[in-house]
C-alpha cells in the first residue's frame, strides 16, 4: 500500500489524473483511482477512488468504490464504501454511500442515505419507537437474530 500524493487515504496509487485547465464533457469509465484538478461535466464512473482536487470543478454524477471531494461539485455520488468531504469543499447533490465523513468547513447540500448491510429501513423514527420496532424484528446491533 503506498500514501496517494494528493490525499490522507492510503490505498494503491493513482491510476489517472485530470489536470487543472483541462475540461472534459461526458462519460469517463476509469479502471483505477482518479484525481480530478481540472472539470468534467458528465458522469464518472470508477473501479477504486474518485478525488476531486482543490481546483476541480465537477458537475457530474460519480459511481466509485470511494470518493474524496475537497474542490466544487456539483452532482449525486454513490458509493460502495465511503465519502470523504473535506474542509473546504462544495458538495450540491444527493450521497449514497456506506460511510460519510465530513470535515469541519466543509459545504454539503443534498440528502444522504447511508442505508446498508442487513438492517431494515426504520427511517427517522423517534428513539423510543425505533428501539421497540427493533425488539420487535429481533435486531442486535444492526443484525437480526433468529
Amino acid at each position: 500500500m503506498t500514501k496517494k500524493p494528493f490525499s490522507n487515504e492510503v490505498d494503491s496509487e493513482m491510476d489517472t489524473i485530470i489536470g487543472k485547465d483541462t475540461l472534459i464533457t461526458g462519460t469517463i469509465d476509469v479502471k483505477g483511482a482518479l484525481r480530478v484538478d481540472g472539470t468534467i461535466k458528465g458522469k464518472i464512473i470508477c473501479s477504486d477512488c474518485v478525488t476531486v482536487g482543490a481546483t476541480g470543478m465537477v458537475e457530474a454524477d460519480i459511481e466509485s468504490n470511494t470518493a474524496i471531494v475537497a474542490g466544487h461539485m456539483v452532482g449525486n455520488v454513490a458509493t460502495t464504501e465511503k465519502v470523504e468531504l473535506q474542509a473546504k469543499c462544495e458538495l450540491e447533490g444527493d450521497i449514497k454511500t456506506k460511510s460519510l465523513v465530513i470535515e469541519q468547513g466543509a459545504v454539503f447540500c443534498g440528502a444522504c442515505n447511508m442505508k446498508g448491510g442487513n438492517r431494515p429501513d426504520l427511517g427517522f423514527l423517534p428513539p423510543e419507537r425505533k428501539e421497540k420496532e427493533e425488539k420487535k424484528e429481533g435486531i442486535f446491533f444492526g443484525e437480526k437474530k433468529n
